[in-house]
Order: C-alpha cells, then structure tokens, then sequence
C-alpha cells in the first residue's frame, strides 16, 4: 500500500503538477474542437438540404466526417499533452496482430458500407428483408444499417451483412403485386365470383388500375373448393394496407353476393345398436 501512494504521489508531482499548463491547453482544445466538430455537422446538414443529396449519402458522410475528425482531435490532444506520436506508433507496431485482429470486422462493415452507397441495393425509407432481418432502412452509417420494424423496433444490422448476402428490397420497384386467395364451392360461378372480386377490387382507392388492371384466374381445383387468385397491384408503400383489406372486403362481398365461400366439415353418425 506504501509503494502504491509513493508511485502515486511520484506520478502527481513529476506528471501532472509539471504538465498543468499542456493539461489546460489540452483540454481547451478538446472542449473548442468537440464544438467546431458540432458546427460543421449543422453546416453540412444545411448544405446537403440545399444541393438536395441523398438521405443515404448524407448519413454516411457524416458518420465519416464525424469519426475522422474526433480522432484527429484525440491526436492532437495526446500531442499537447506529451504523448509522442512516434511512441504512439511504436505501442500499435508492437501490438499490430493483436489490433488488426480487432479491426478487421469494423473495416469489412465500413467497406461495406462504401458498397451499399456505390452499388445502391436500397437506400433510407425502403424496407428490405434479409435474412432474419426485416424493416424500414433509417440510417445508413459507416458500420452498421439501422432498421425499423413494424411494430417499432430498432434492428443494427452490420453493413457487411447486408452487402456480401442476398437481400429482398420491396421498394425498389415502382409496383408490388398483392394476391389474395379464396375459395368458392363446387357448383357455384366462377365468372360471378370473378365478378364480385373484380369489383371489390376496382372501387378500392389504393390499388392501381393503370398501367395492370385487376385480375382474376383459378389457381386450381382444391378438394372441397375452386380456388381462385385476385391479383392486384398497388405502391410499395401501400402493400400491406390493400393485402389486409381486400381480404376483408372479398370476405364480405361474398356474404352480400350469395357467394359460398366452402369450409371444412366434420360428419359424425351415431349408431343405435
């Protein structure tokens, strides 16, 4: 416990009592830089906005321009305080395995990250499944790709995960085509049935009549059913909302129609012996 004071009390007054003026100086520095670092963000907010750059560009910008210059910053600070850039070197030399073991993840995510901007599989506000990833694109950092869920979870995803694997992007197309499946039992019409599902169809707002109309065809002849398809289109954005409705409305319109829709039944006898 002595040797752990006088060590202590050495390092205080051969250290730090001697350095107070490079430790004030240093910690100036950090604070003033920490705060140009914060105004060159809003400046370069302000400059993306006016030369309309892309949402995707703009985060990765500025999570590199952000991170670039903190480390300049903690360099130089270090340099203030005394700390030799060539001792500093000389200590990564030595531990070079051991530190570029620990890297090689976070320069595979960050070349990642350079690939999703040059290649553009998806950009922020698309949603995309990956694996057993699935969201809505929020922010696409040098790192990491943040998701958001539908029922509103935040997903990190690593950027080489996203970059080196296949993934399904819903929103890159200008159409998504919605299906929905129903059954109609033996003997009733199809070309009624057809009828009803095209109308329900073509009084819905959110599906698209132009430039592919609503259609309706059998998908085949179940044991108990005809089983048709209704194929629509529609948004991207909007997929979801019609699958859900249409649904819902062919359940309904069948009931006003007459249409049966066939289920499953279970016939139990009881004998009298």
């Amino acid at each position: 416990m002595e040797h752990f004071i006088e060590a202590a009390k050495t390092f205080l007054t051969d250290v730090l009592f001697k350095n107070i003026p490079q430790i004030l100086i240093a910690i100036l520095v950090l604070y003033v830089g920490l705060k140009l670092i914060k105004l060159l963000d809003r400046m370069l907010a302000k400059a993306y906005q006016k030369h309309q750059v892309d949402p995707s560009l703009q985060q990765f910008l500025n999570s590199l321009i952000n991170i670039s210059l903190k480390v300049v910053l903690v360099l130089t600070v270090m340099g203030i305080i005394g700390i030799k850039m060539t001792s500093f070197v000389a200590i990564l030399g030595a531990a070079g395995l051991a530190v570029g073991m620990a890297l090689q993840g976070t320069l595979q995510n960050f070349a990642g990250g350079v690939i999703i901007l040059l290649l553009r599989p998806f950009k922020v506000g698309d949603y995309i499944e990956q694996g057993s990833y699935a969201g809505y694109v929020e922010s696409i950092q040098i790192f990491c790709t943040t998701l958001r869920t539908y029922d509103n979870r935040n997903i990190t995803v690593p950027n080489t995960e996203l970059a080196t694997k296949s993934l399904v992007n819903h929103f890159n197309l200008p159409m998504r085509r919605v299906t929905v499946s129903v059954g109609i039992a033996y003997g009733e019409s199809v070309d009624k049935a057809r009828e009803v599902l095209l109308s329900v169809a073509n009084h819905h707002e959110k599906v698209l009549k132009e430039p592919k109309a609503p259609s309706v065809v059998v998908d085949s002849l179940g044991e108990s059913s005809v089983n048709l398809l209704l194929l629509v289109w529609t948004l991207p954005e909007n997929y979801w909302t019609v699958q859900y409705d249409m649904n819902e409305k062919v359940y309904n319109a069948f009931n006003q129609a007459g249409v049966e829709i066939p289920f499953n039944q279970l016939d139990v006898h009881v004998s009298n012996q």
